[in-house]
């Protein structure tokens, strides 16, 4: 196997820009091994020769090779339950929310292979039940992780931090030739509706308007211009008192002033 392939200062310099003006994302220098060992095994499956000839074909126009390589270097690291208190405050608001006649609404943003919409979903079954009207909004630029979401099906190790109960309740534990996997109940899934999205480009008029939106751990790969333009368009997708959850590392601090703190990485649309 050829193992020559190097990336140049120019290359990688040119691969940040179309990352950047594809998709929001700011890819720092540390980045660099990571570009190096995703898309190299890219061009070799290609049959392409260096990334100078790789980056020529995605320059020429191939959008669905500009799209694989978005995939490949998109970050899409999740678990289920993760920042706990987040589901915590979920389920309570869910709870309290005054009744109406349209279904209680959550996207998951950047949801990556749909842990984190399954656990919502898991939230909402436990709390608003199968019968009242609620829905799920998952969205991601990659069409690979979204296949994985699609599917529901995950090794078993990934069902660390989902709550025994939980686990009785929404997750069929394989067996035979799929042990070792469980899969997440489809009275789950068919609440969740998975779509592509790009978040730095125009939101369909449907979508919308929501009670909750995740973007956690999102944020951190924006520079400060392109947060300012994905809030601009989330924040009016988002109910006048809905809720709006980042990261815990992350903040809204002069960013956006349509969202008023109510404490860290909850934000509220008075």
């Amino acid at each position: 196997m050829d193992t020559t392939l190097t990336l140049s200062d120019q290359e990688f310099t040119q691969v940040r820009r179309v990352l950047y003006q594809s998709a929001g994302i700011s890819l720092s220098d540390v980045k660099r091994p990571m570009v190096m060992s995703r898309l190299s095994k890219r061009i070799r499956a290609v049959g392409q020769g260096s990334f100078s000839t790789y980056l020529r074909q995605v320059a020429s126009g191939d959008q669905s090779e500009l799209r694989i390589m978005v995939d490949l270097l998109t970050t899409n690291e999740t678990s289920f339950f993760r920042e706990a208190k987040h589901f915590d405050l979920l389920r309570d608001i869910a709870l309290d929310r005054p009744r109406r006649d349209a279904p209680y609404s959550v996207w998951s943003a950047a949801c990556s292979s749909g842990e984190e919409p399954y656990t919502i979903a898991m939230v909402l079954m436990d709390a608003l039940g199968a019968n009242a009207p609620w829905d799920i909004l998952a969205t991601d630029i990659s069409s690979r992780v979204l296949e994985r979401a699609r599917t529901g099906h995950y090794a078993l190790e990934r069902a660390a931090k989902i709550p025994s109960e939980h686990l009785r309740k929404y997750c069929l534990r394989g067996v035979r030739e799929q042990a070792g996997t469980f899969l997440i109940d489809n009275r789950l899934r068919e609440r969740v509706k998975l779509k592509r999205l790009n978040l730095i480009e125009p939101y369909p008029d449907s979508m919308g308007p929501f009670d909750v939106i995740f973007l956690r751990n999102v944020m951190i790969y924006f520079d400060m211009e392109t947060k300012r333009q994905i809030l601009s368009a989330m924040v009016p997708k988002l109910l006048r008192g809905g809720y709006f959850l980042i990261g815990h590392s992350e903040t809204l601090n002069g960013v956006n002033d349509q969202l008023t703190a109510e404490r860290p990485s909850v934000y509220r649309k008075p």
